[in-house]
């Protein structure tokens, strides 16, 4: 998916920019640092958000927390530029690989990118097979699975990323390259918003033998129609997740609240926030999953570089470890790294 210019009859909402000055306004040493982590979903790329690559997600990481490894999440990143059309995301899937080998050779404590999760246009439909195939043999063991994000909405567009078509998960020709995900054994990433949920919900149902993952708690919306109703969009909110819960092939990613189009107005003010501020405002939304789904079927996520534009990696693992501060050890366990490495498989 190529960067673009959004329709011209929709407005933009733009995207919580990395500014490291701002960052560097406020700093916290990481809260129970001996806390085994699986980070689950982290991007890279050459150009978004300043350039995210190697270096950048090796600083982070060593910002005091005890990160064990970490999951690479599609991002339309290092695509092919020649051959085939449907088989060009597979060059996100090689460049990732050589970034691990990169970061493994600089012998850190972190097993980088120890999964993938890649793009294939399901909508290609049994022709999906050949990408799906590609990605496994390109992913030096690490492919686990496939992310197709459908996150669009009629009023508004976020960023400048072409919004995929509405309905996404409702499409037949997208079902038949969605049934072939688990013959070869991969998990499912949705990333949708909150309003679409009930679609997600017939996918998983229909195809109760692939794994889902929801990202970023199911993305409550808080911009367009939806600015200055939080009470009503989290009601609204919490009943979708409710019935997302009562399928067992479905689990959920803590994380992603950093993003602008979940409304929370931290990336506008003057100095960053702190952990403790964060948490405030995002527990309600991370304990009510782990409420739903129970913590087996939760993991913490960084959405790093995406979440940097609110706050830095050491204080976004501090505000979730404010929020389980009251939680039993085999509780935290699940929610920060076994959950993680039973999914994908770590």
């Amino acid at each position: 998916m190529k960067p673009q210019t959004p329709p011209s009859a929709l407005p933009v909402v733009p995207r919580a920019e990395v500014r490291p000055a701002w960052l560097a306004q406020h700093d916290e040493a990481a809260l129970e640092p001996d806390l085994a982590i699986i980070d689950p979903h982290h991007h890279l790329s050459d150009h978004g958000w300043g350039g995210y690559l190697a270096g950048d997600l090796l600083a982070d990481l060593g910002a005091g927390h005890r990160i064990e490894s970490t999951v690479f999440i599609q991002v339309g990143f290092a695509y092919r530029d020649s051959g085939p059309e449907h088989l060009r995301p597979v060059g996100e899937t090689e460049r990732v690989v050589a970034i691990a080998r990169e970061a493994a050779q600089a012998e850190q404590a972190t097993r980088v990118c120890a999964g993938i999760v890649g793009f294939a246009d399901l909508s290609l439909g049994a022709a999906v097979e050949e990408v799906l195939a590609a990605h496994g043999e390109a992913g030096d063991g690490r492919f686990r699975g496939i992310r197709c994000h459908a996150a669009a909405h009629a009023e508004f567009q976020y960023g400048v990323m072409q919004a995929p078509p509405l309905h996404l998960y409702m499409s037949p020709a997208f079902r038949e390259g969605y049934a072939r995900l688990a013959r070869f054994g991969l998990s499912f990433d949705s990333w949708a918003y909150h309003t679409q949920l009930h679609e997600l919900y017939d996918l998983a149902r229909t195809f109760p033998d692939t794994p889902v993952v929801i990202d970023h708690v199911g993305a409550p919306v808080g911009v367009g129609p939806y600015a200055g109703r939080r009470d009503a969009v989290f009601a609204d909110w919490k009943e979708r997740m409710r019935r997302m819960a009562e399928l067992p092939n479905v689990w959920v990613k803590l994380g992603g609240l950093g993003m602008s189009v979940l409304g929370f107005p931290f990336h506008l003010r003057d100095a960053p926030p702190t952990s403790a501020e964060l948490a405030q405002a995002w527990a309600p939304y991370i304990r009510e999953c782990i409420d739903l789904f129970g913590p087996e079927r939760c993991m913490f996520e960084s959405n790093f570089p995406v979440d940097k534009g609110t706050c830095s990696y050491a204080v976004l693992w501090n505000t979730f470890k404010r929020v389980t501060a009251d939680l039993s050890e085999a509780d935290k366990r699940w929610l920060y790294r076994d959950t993680a490495a039973a999914f994908y498989r770590i």
